[in-house]
């Protein structure tokens, strides 16, 4: 990535724009100066821009892929710009498929592989009426349909980075504001006013910290300042769309930088309310237990290793969930268990009023709670039903990264160590071994027989 970096600042410093205006008065950037191949497009991707170009329709690579591209780090995926309309791309892909309300996009399927197609943007103010945009009552765009050229489109983009037009068949890059310039300097500059932008789409507030922690831009200074003093904006996004923001934001390998960020611009406290509470007013575990997972999740996604959203909300809820167990406990003299029960319905349904959590992800995640309240129960068979659990794996990694925020579980997870790793012999001596230890339960009485039916019985 620095190499590529360097290059382009060569390129730039040599010749910025080698082959002048181009169409709508862009600035054209020539093969030789941006140092994209097409080599590393998608075969999808040039196939949808050729077929594009062959109906007579303007196609672009744009966004993010180009930028990673120009970063020389390998995109996740392509997204393309187009003039052509949701309708017309239907009728000329047969694996085309129209998606969104808020945004029509259309989504090109090619093997396993899918290219989302848009249709070049304007402003929402050039709306012929409330088919194409609306707005709700704090000024969030409800839709955002009203179609333009490629000029709009760029003035319609969240940062100046992701306002780049690569095409592949000719080689050459247009910009039509500071975008390769920003990129060079590693800066994160919206376009247009910051203040309008993030209060259309308060979502770009999360992007900007997304960018930032994961590209390792700075934020420049006019992008930055609203984000503190308008951190309520998200409010105003439904909890679905910000479940998925979630997801990118702690799942693209970046956690950790971006869970500082969060809290930096006190957005944290607009998606995890009381994981943020926990973490300035708890105890130092729970800032450790959140820290710690973000970490072992960045750590999982370098080593290309599966990493579930149940995991991560488990993680970061668990301080709240843990600190509303222990007042049940105490105020209302329920068994673990129980407190466990109503302490994770509280907390989760606080939670819901934030950020959606689909039943794929909560019912895992509550099982990775309760399976830590048996984990401890290893006599007999149980620690070998334990394991046949589905969540067991889960569970466990669950309680070593409490035992690395430094919960104090009595060398429990080093014992679901070692007997994973024995044979039949030694986790027989293991289990021995345990029912030696005094017993800290209390011990019930026994009650007496009564030979008389009971009243609830009769």
């Amino acid at each position: 990535m620095l190499k590529q970096l360097l290059q382009l600042n060569k390129s730039l410093s040599d010749k910025l724009f080698e082959s002048g205006k181009g169409p709508m008065g862009s600035k054209v950037i020539s093969e030789k100066a941006h140092g994209i191949k097409k080599k590393d497009v998608s075969t999808g991707a040039i196939k949808v821009i050729e077929q594009l170009h062959a109906a007579d329709y303007q196609a672009y690579l744009v966004g993010g892929g180009v930028r990673d591209l120009l970063l020389g780090s390998k995109p996740k995926d392509f997204d393309i710009a187009t003039d052509a309309t949701p309708e017309q791309l239907k009728s000329l892909f047969r694996s085309a498929r129209i998606i969104g309300k808020r945004f029509r996009i259309v989504h090109v399927r090619f093997g396993r592989e899918i290219i989302e197609v848009t249709t070049f943007r304007d402003s929402h103010e050039e709306a012929d009426g409330e088919h194409e945009a609306a707005q709700s009552e704090h000024g969030v765009l409800l839709k955002d349909n009203v179609y333009g050229n490629i000029k709009t489109d760029a003035e319609r983009r969240d940062f100046t980075i992701n306002a780049l037009y690569y095409n592949p068949e000719n080689g050459d890059l247009l910009e039509f504001s500071s975008g390769l310039e920003d990129l060079n300097a590693r800066t994160l500059r919206i376009v247009g006013n910051p203040e309008d932008r993030y209060k259309e789409d308060p979502v770009r507030l999360l992007r900007a910290i997304r960018f930032a922690a994961k590209l390792g831009f700075s934020i420049e200074q006019a992008t930055e300042a609203p984000i503190r003093e308008h951190a309520d904006y998200l409010s105003h996004i439904p909890p679905a769309r910000l479940f998925e923001e979630v997801l990118k934001l702690f799942m693209s390998g970046s956690a950790t930088a971006t869970l500082n960020l969060l809290r930096d611009y006190h957005c944290l406290q607009y998606l995890f309310p009381s994981t943020d509470y926990c973490m300035n007013n708890g105890r130092e575990t729970d800032s450790n237990m959140v820290s710690c997972a973000t970490a072992n999740t960045d750590k999982r996604i370098r080593q290309n290793k599966k990493v579930t959203p149940a995991f991560v909300y488990a993680a970061f809820l668990w301080p709240a969930m843990r600190a509303a167990m222990r007042h049940q406990i105490k105020e209302h003299q329920l068994s673990p268990h129980e407190a466990m029960q109503r302490a994770a319905q509280g907390v989760i349904s606080q939670q819901l009023s934030y950020t959606a959590i689909p039943k794929r992800f909560l019912i895992p995640m509550r099982e990775i709670w309760v399976l830590q309240l048996r984990l401890p129960q290893r006599n007999g068979k149980r620690a070998d039903a334990l394991m046949e659990h589905p969540r067991f794996r889960a569970a466990y990694d669950f309680l070593l990264l409490r035992e690395q925020a430094g919960e104090t579980v009595q060398g429990l997870g080093d014992w679901w160590t070692r007997y994973q790793a024995a044979d039949d012999e030694t986790r027989a001596a293991m289990k021995n071994e345990l029912s030696k230890e005094p017993s800290k339960r209390p011990r019930r009485r026994s009650r007496r027989k009564n030979t008389k039916p009971s009243d609830s019985a009769q």
